[in-house]
């Protein structure tokens, strides 16, 4: 009774589009209403206690890090480098999108944030050089979700807070695949690009000289992932005070050595993160308080018999977590995702000797596809309203990209090495 009346609100909510967090705090009130006796007020007093943690402080430090860093010249300085790097290729301009967002999303931790940020430059330009306007939209769109791949990450954060699992373990785990994903994204790049003779105007390579130029100029920002992780894992500092870290040298290399922040800039970066941590920690808190009223009610142990009563075969319940996981990611956001579905899916698969920190990093990849896949889909709204391209445009140009994508998370799946290595290395 309990689980048709907290997920048939939720769907519904959904459905006639209620805002998510509303949709999860009214679902929990209802299954307890009808379905308990447990007092209402557990849902308010779950939502509040969910916040006092201090890891959850790193969420806004990161946002306001990323947010400072496109604002201050870095966004620039990284296509730059990129274009030195890959510009001269076939489909030249979509490897250089691809190249900057993994660049960028070392710095944002945060897959929209990645898209704005290249996006607004990439999109335009590639239309101007007459690539398909639902192409040019698509690479960004779909290369801005290894924002919350590669480290750092804001979902690896909420992973780790909820899954009680080392940060930075989850940070480093995420690097390989984070890659992956990308270089899967620049091969089906360049066979759309070859195949629509989307050819840059100079095809010869830049020379040593100009990508060691180019990489002089972006250092400063290439130096955040390097202070970031080096940081928490050589122990000067944990991942929130890491975080607080970056702020600061995002507003010194901004302020300071580009000189493209002012105080304006600096007051509307800080605006900008108030309004969007705000509504984060809203959807985390009630998304704590749904999973809460889970757990007392043991849905989790339900799910968990029931799957384990169908096979005992671990390759055939991953394939099962997968879709499932994909299925929500279209219509429930990442965030919320990852607080509701880790405490029911956890230990089903540390039961059958999957690591902690490789089904992180299996959870979030799903959620990134989420990204790009209707009707959420934040990365496709984010890059049809700043490269001004139709949305329905978008969604066909993203297909392809989503098969690759679809491939890395098989890879990242069933070769545990990928997400491990690096961590078992400290």
């Amino acid at each position: 009774m309990s689980i048709l009346l907290l997920f048939g609100t939720l769907f519904v909510c959904l459905l006639i589009g209620v805002p998510i967090a509303i949709s999860l705090g009214v679902s929990a009130l209802t299954a307890i209403y009808f379905g308990t006796t447990l007092p209402l007020d557990i849902i308010v007093q779950k939502a509040f206690t969910s916040l006092d943690s201090f890891p959850l402080l790193a969420i806004p430090f990161f946002m306001l890090a990323g947010i400072l860093m496109g604002k201050g010249g870095v966004s620039k300085r990284l296509l730059t480098l990129a274009t030195s790097m890959v510009g001269w290729m076939t489909g030249g301009l979509s490897m250089v999108t691809i190249v900057a967002c993994m660049f960028f999303a070392a710095i944002s931790g945060s897959g929209p944030a990645t898209v704005a940020a290249i996006g607004g430059f990439m999109i335009p330009a590639m239309i101007a050089k007459n690539y398909k306007p639902g192409f040019a939209a698509s690479v960004p769109a779909t290369a801005g979700s290894i924002g919350v791949i590669i480290p750092p990450s804001i979902p690896f954060v909420i992973y780790g807070v909820t899954a009680n699992v080392s940060v930075g373990d989850m940070f480093i785990a995420g690097i390989l695949p984070g890659m992956l994903i990308g270089a899967l994204l620049m091969v089906t790049a360049f066979i759309i690009s070859a195949k629509n003779n989307y050819r840059p105007d100079d095809t010869s390579k830049a020379s040593g000289k100009e990508v060691l130029r180019a990489f002089n100029d972006a250092k400063w920002a290439l130096f955040i992932p390097v202070i970031i992780l080096g940081g928490i894992y050589g122990g000067v500092f944990s991942p929130t005070e890491a975080a607080v870290v970056s702020v600061v040298y995002a507003l010194i290399i901004g302020g300071f050595i580009y000189k493209e922040l002012s105080w304006k800039t600096i007051y509307d970066s800080f605006m900008q993160t108030i309004v969007i941590n705000s509504t984060t920690m809203i959807i985390i808190a009630l998304s704590v308080s749904f999973a809460h009223f889970m757990t007392l009610v043991q849905i989790p142990d339900q799910i968990s018999a029931y799957l384990t009563g169908l096979t005992t075969n671990p390759i055939f319940i991953l394939i099962v977590i997968n879709l499932l996981l994909l299925f929500v990611g279209m219509f429930i956001d990442t965030i919320s995702a990852v607080v509701i579905l880790t405490p029911v899916l956890l230990p089903i698969v540390t039961e059958f000797g999957v690591d902690p920190v490789h089904f992180g990093v299996i959870l979030v990849a799903n959620l990134a596809i989420g990204f790009v896949t209707p009707p959420v889909g934040v990365n496709l709204f984010v890059a049809s309203t700043v490269g001004k391209v139709k949305f329905e445009k978008i969604v066909v140009g993203v297909l392809p990209f989503l098969a690759a994508m679809i491939l890395a998370l098989l890879i990242i799946t069933y070769v545990p090495a990928l997400s491990m290595w690096l961590t078992k290395m400290y």
